[in-house]
């Protein structure tokens, strides 16, 4: 006997094939788009990878840039501290030794009050300063002659000068 002939079969063969043919190229679509989504994220995580170290890097160099500033400052406050420790230091010693050769030679203060007088005139009240030396007074007008006012006078005298005893030898 022979077998029934499927009339059916070429139309389901045919139907079979145009299905797969149909799921190859929907899966050879999902293929190329998968393919296309990991390129575009890649190229997406790339990019945003180098921008992290572009700005990561833009920031250590400001952070660089403040701490240099801040380093600075506090250099140049510690120069200025130890500038001013000086400046104090000369200053007393400036101001002892003074007094020092007010309370060695008592001819000074006579001399000052001489001076004195010389400045404001002989009606002039000269006081006794007790540092050293004298001041005078006449009214509207005043000359201060003492130990400490004469050291100033000559600190001042000094001026820019002063700025060499901080300066590399």
């Amino acid at each position: 006997m022979t077998a029934p002939v499927d009339a059916l079969a070429p139309v389901r063969a045919e139907l079979l094939r145009a299905a797969r043919a149909s799921a190859d190229a929907v899966m050879d679509r999902a293929r190329a788009d998968a393919n296309e989504t990991l390129r575009s994220a890649r190229a997406t995580a790339e990019a945003v990878l180098t921008r992290a170290r572009d700005l990561g890097r833009a920031d250590g160099a400001a952070a660089a840039a403040r701490e240099r500033v801040r380093a600075l400052q506090d250099s140049w406050a510690g120069e200025l501290a130890a500038r001013a420790e000086v400046h104090a230091a000369l200053r007393a010693a400036v101001r002892a030794g003074v007094r020092e050769e007010f309370a060695k030679d008592p001819s000074l203060r006579s001399r000052c009050a001489a001076a004195a007088r010389e400045v404001l005139g002989p009606r002039a009240r000269v006081t006794a300063a007790s540092t050293g030396g004298v001041t005078a007074e006449v009214p509207g007008r005043r000359v201060d002659l003492s130990a400490d006012a004469l050291a100033e006078r000559a600190l001042d005298r000094l001026g820019v000068r002063a700025e060499t005893l901080w300066e590399p030898a």
